[in-house]
Parts: structure tokens; C-alpha cells; sequence
């Protein structure tokens, strides 16, 4: 898709010019011999000047003698204070901040050496100071030349880089067209500069003009025949300000791209995913102090036989990661999704084959393959993290969730009872909490099995449940990333539908905490902070990608779905942990595994499902 098929708001970063610009190596040579010329042409100067054109009462011994000095404090001077070793652009400020104090001791010096000496070398004592204005004319001169050459022949080429228009004529907008005009091979060549401060109108910025106003882009745009508009305006604009001025470029099929910043390269500043997507969710729903005990998640996971069901999914990944550094004597990723598996693997140990003991290829669907596996793996400690999740995918096919998330739990929970597993963390949802869905109601089938199995064997079987991962696959990061990326709109369901979130590494860092925590039968649920609105979470991502064309359309709640989630069902006795405020303590009922019954659950979905709709073949008991 190119840029005039979906105009869009995209955020762009342009390396700004530094102090340490590259530089032809000749050229200090080169600057040194300028110098050095600016002091031979500055004294002769200075002392015809000083004897009033009489070229015969110049000591032309005393001369020479004064000029080789100046010289000499010239050379050695800037090369001691680093003036001669390319750190600085062509005639800046910052070249002028070591040149200026240099000329001025040196002129020092020598005239401290004239007061002394000056009748016995012949030279009087204004010499120096006269020189000390023509020489520094002559250096900053010789300088601005060659700025001035380097910006004419160094621009972009009209034939190679695109035409573009800067908004912003303020320091971003200044440092954005100097870098872009001083660069042969940048991507855009600035052809106008608008700005709103009428003041700065028809000034020039590194040759370009500035050509009016923001209301004067439409008429720019097209005598220009651009297809961008650089934004650089740094980040105090208005939000509306730029959704009003990219609606109306988009109009014209333009693409307006966001300058955030003056500085180089934000976009590969050694940020990780994870950190973005932290950032993001503090900001929208406040940060959490989880207070984990890693000695208590280390004490059941140190020197066991661990086993992660669903070990190729977001959840699974991480807690393969995750447990892995609390040292256990096997951690074995059990998954049905070969390929995922191997990026798990890869992750955990920087290789890709799938030819090792710790990877097992099965389904939890299939109790005959998970009781050996089981009973030749032993394993101690089990993470069940294998489930569907997609809501309106297992409402249109119930069954799927019936046979994956409540009898492959219940095949996974029997196959670990028969080997002894001493703690068995079943990861749960927030829609099991009086469920509508075949979702939820799968997972809470799942919860009670879990719950049964704790009270039988006596050992820490336990369910954890907590709310939205956000950025895990099918939550709504990635697809409002997507939505986004291809211009929009953006879909919630329902402007004031809320949801909790947490992220991936502190769900993970949780469910294990519960592990450590958790009693026979229990349900841990975990503190997901302040529901968030979803419409809120498009408007911070929007604005994250700096689109400010995208829509955000409301779509209206899918058949069966809660606009407000909950994380306790209606009667559930729930207690805060006493070793982590983070965690709540609630009982769910056991179910016998032998009362499974698809139409009995059936049956129970639909009487709460709320609403009537045409299911598919297939999904009848």
C-alpha cells in the first residue's frame, strides 16, 4: 500500500546535524593553513594600520618573528583544545566557542610579551591588539565559505528525494530542514516552510522560504505538487489540531508525517517492546507495585521437573522464560503448535530444532498421549496455560471450547493426579466469573475440575484468574496496532465497555506467586488495577502512532458480550492474601470429572447465554 492510496499521520524520525558531522580529512589540514594565513595577512595589516600607511618604519625582522609566534600559539593551541580534529560543523556556534577564547589568549599572551619586549624587537604594543579583530574576521570567514559551499553542493538532489512541505518553522522545524539541507541523500527536499507566527513570514531557513500558514497548505500542497507534509511543531500541538489538519490533507490524498522530536533516530533508541507497552498501560490505567517474593516462587520451582501446557502461546512463552531462571531441573514445553514451539525454544536457548527433550508435541485433547507423557516425563510441577480465548469464535462453535478448555483441562488435571504432580496452577479467566460465553463457561467448568482435583489428592491445585494480557496474541494491542497501521478505523465495541488489563511479565510473574500461595481448590485472582475504557485505549494508541487521521469507530457489543467485566462471581467469598496484597483468595465448587456431560454443559451455556442465535452444524450434544 503506498502513502497516496491511505494517507495517514505517520510519526517520523530524521537524524538532526551534530558537532561531530563527518568531515573530508583534509579539510583540518586545510583549516590549519587558513589560520595560519588569517594571522600572516591580519599583522602586516595591523601595523599599517598602526604607522599610518608608511610602509618604512616596519621592523620587518620583528614582523616575522611576531607573526611565527602567533602562529605557532595558533596550531598548538587548537589542537589542544580540539578546534583542528573535526568535532565541530563548518562556522557554528560551537566551532566559534573554542576559536573565540583561543584568539583571545593568544593575543594575550603575545601583548603580554610586547609590553616587555616591544622596543627591543622593534614591534610596538597596539600590533597584537589591532591584529586580534582581523584575524578573527578572517578565521570566521574563511569558515562561513565553506559552510556555505558544503549547504549548496551538499542538499538533497530534486531527482532523488521527494518534494516536501515543514510545518513548524521553531527550533524542531529548524533542526528538520537543516539536517534535510544538508544532506545529499536524504529521502525529502523541503520546498516550503509554513508556520502560524506571522512574524517569521518570508524568512529563509537554510535557503527555504517560509510561505504562509497552516491555512495556506492546501494551496502550497498543490502548487508544489507534494505528497508529505512534515509536522514539526515538537509535541505541545493540540490533538485536534492535528486531527483536523490530517482530515484535511487526507482530502487532498496527503500524507501528513509527525516530527516527535529533534533528536536522532527515536524509533531505534534501544526501547524494548515490553517497555512501550508498560509505558502505555501505566498511562492509562496507573502502575502497580506487585510486591513478588521471588524466594517463594524459587522454593516450589528450584531443582523440580516443570511441565507448561500451551508453552507456544503468549502466556506459555513467557512463563517458559520466566521459570526458566528460577532453576528448575527440567522445564518441559509442552504445545500441539509445532512452530510455536520452536519460537519458544529459540527464545529460552537461541535454537530452533525441535529434535530435544525439553519440546513435546502433543494435544490436550488427547488424554492417551498426555498420560505418557506424564508418566515418562514425571513432572512436578505443572503450569496449564493451553486454552481458546477468542470469545466470538467459541460462541459461534461452543463445542471447541467445550473439548479444549473444559475436557483438556480435565485430561491434563488426571494425568497429573496419576504421576503425584505436587502443584498444578490452572490459568483462568476473568469471563469465568458468572459467565455468558462459552468462554467463560468453559473456563469455569475448568476452575471447578481444578478445584475438585485440589480437594481429592490435597495439594496446592489451584486456579489463577485475572483479566485482558494486554499485547498478547488476540488481545486488542496488536489489533489496534494493526487497525492503525493500515489507516484505520479503529473498532471498539462500545464507547464505555471497560476491561482489566495487565502485561504479559507481571501476569506470568503472578500466576507463579499464586503457585507459591495458593491452597487446595482455590481460585487466586489477581489485582488487574482500575477497569480501563477501550475507547481510551484507542484514543492513548492512536496517539501513540501519532495517527491522527484514523477513526475510531464503535461497532456495538458482540452477541453474549459484558461491557463491564467482573473479577468475583455473585456470591464468591474472596480474601486478600496475607502475603501479597496483590493476590485475592476465593473456592470454587468441585466438579467430578465423571459428571462431564457435553449436553448437560451445553444446556447450562445456553440458559445463560442471554440471546438466541443460529448455531452451526456440529455443535448439538
Amino acid at each position: 500500500m503506498t502513502s497516496q492510496e491511505n494517507p495517514a499521520t505517520t510519526s517520523l524520525s530524521i537524524p538532526m546535524l551534530t558537532d561531530s558531522q563527518e568531515r573530508k580529512v583534509w579539510w583540518k589540514y586545510a583549516q590549519m593553513t587558513l589560520d595560519s594565513l588569517a594571522w600572516l595577512l591580519a599583522l602586516p595589516a595591523a601595523f599599517i594600520l598602526r604607522y599610518g600607511m608608511d610602509l618604512s618604519r616596519i621592523d620587518w625582522q620583528g614582523l616575522a618573528l611576531v607573526a611565527g609566534l602567533m602562529v605557532l600559539l595558533q596550531l598548538g593551541g587548537g589542537l589542544l583544545v580540539g578546534l583542528y580534529r573535526s568535532r565541530y560543523s563548518y562556522g557554528t556556534l560551537q566551532e566559534g566557542s573554542r576559536l573565540y577564547p583561543l584568539v583571545f589568549i593568544n593575543v594575550l599572551l603575545v601583548q603580554g610579551l610586547l609590553l616587555l619586549f616591544s622596543r627591543s624587537i622593534g614591534v610596538p604594543r597596539s600590533v597584537a591588539l589591532i591584529a586580534f579583530p582581523l584575524a578573527l574576521l578572517l578565521m570566521m570567514g574563511f569558515r562561513y565559505i565553506k559552510r556555505i559551499y558544503e549547504e549548496t553542493t551538499n542538499r538533497p538532489s530534486g531527482e532523488s528525494a521527494e518534494p516536501v512541505i515543514v510545518y513548524g518553522a521553531g527550533f524542531v522545524g529548524r533542526n528538520l530542514v537543516s539536517s534535510l539541507m544538508g544532506d545529499p541523500k536524504a529521502k525529502y527536499l523541503p520546498v516550503a516552510i509554513v508556520d502560524d507566527d506571522q512574524s517569521i513570514q518570508n524568512a529563509r531557513i537554510h535557503s527555504v522560504k517560509v510561505m504562509g500558514s497552516s491555512a495556506d497548505l492546501p494551496q502550497l500542497v498543490q502548487k508544489f505538487e507534494v505528497k508529505k507534509v512534515l509536522v514539526a511543531i515538537g509535541e505541545n500541538i493540540p490533538e485536534r489540531r492535528l486531527v483536523n489538519l490530517a482530515q484535511s490533507l487526507k482530502e487532498l490524498g496527503v500524507e501528513t508525517i509527525r516530527l516527535t522530536s529533534s533528536l536522532p533516530d527515536l524509533e531505534s533508541a534501544g526501547r524494548s517492546q515490553e517497555a512501550d507497552e508498560r509505558e502505555l498501560l501505566e498511562k492509562i490505567r496507573g502502575s502497580i507495585d506487585y510486591q513478588i517474593d521471588g524466594q517463594l516462587i524459587r522454593e516450589y520451582v528450584a531443582g523440580k521437573r516443570v511441565l507448561v501446557t500451551g508453552a507456544g502461546g503468549s502466556i506459555g512463552s513467557e512463563l517458559c522464560r520466566q521459570l526458566d531462571a528460577y532453576g528448575p531441573a527440567e522445564l518441559m514445553m509442552l504445545d500441539r503448535d509445532e512452530s510455536l514451539l520452536m519460537d519458544t525454544r529459540y527464545s529460552l536457548s537461541g535454537l530452533s530444532s525441535l529434535d530435544d527433550p525439553s519440546v513435546i508435541l502433543a494435544d490436550i485433547r488427547d488424554f492417551e498421549a498426555l498420560e505418557a507423557v506424564f508418566t515418562e516425563r514425571q513432572p512436578e510441577v505443572v503450569f496449564h496455560a493451553a486454552a481458546l480465548k477468542h470469545v466470538s469464535a467459541l460462541e459461534a462453535y461452543p463445542k471447541e471450547a467445550y473439548k479444549t478448555n473444559t475436557l483438556g483441562t480435565a485430561n491434563v488435571l488426571k494425568a497429573a493426579a496419576q504421576v503425584n504432580v505436587e502443584v498444578f496452577v490452572n490459568i483462568s479467566t476473568d469471563k469465568a466469573a458468572d459467565p455468558t460465553t462459552a468462554l467463560g463457561q468453559s473456563k469455569r467448568a475448568a476452575e471447578m475440575l481444578t478445584s475438585w482435583y485440589g480437594q481429592q489428592t490435597g495439594r496446592p491445585y489451584v486456579s489463577v484468574r485475572f483479566g485482558n494480557v494486554f499485547g498478547s496474541r488476540g488481545s486488542i494491542k496488536p489489533l489496534f496496532t494493526k487497525q492503525i497501521l493500515d489507516g484505520g478505523p479503529i473498532t471498539v465495541t462500545d464507547k464505555n465497555a471497560t476491561r482489566f488489563f495487565m502485561l504479559i511479565p507481571d501476569a506470568c510473574l503472578l500466576v507463579m506467586m499464586a503457585g507459591a500461595l495458593g491452597k487446595p481448590g482455590e481460585v487466586m485472582v489477581l489485582n488487574m488495577g482500575q477497569p480501563v475504557k477501550i475507547y481510551k485505549v484507542a484514543e492513548h494508541m492512536r496517539r501513540l502512532y501519532e495517527r491522527f487521521d484514523v477513526q475510531i469507530k464503535t461497532i456495538g457489543l458482540r452477541p453474549g458480550e459484558k461491557r463491564d467485566e467482573v473479577l468475583f462471581g455473585a456470591g464468591e467469598d474472596a480474601r486478600p492474601s496475607s502475603q501479597n496484597p496483590n493476590i485475592m483468595h476465593a473456592q470454587a465448587p468441585g466438579m467430578d470429572p465423571a459428571t462431564l456431560d457435553y449436553g448437560s454443559w451445553l444446556a447450562n451455556y445456553r440458559s445463560k447465554r442471554g440471546y438466541d442465535r443460529q448455531e452451526h452444524l456440529g455443535q448439538e450434544a
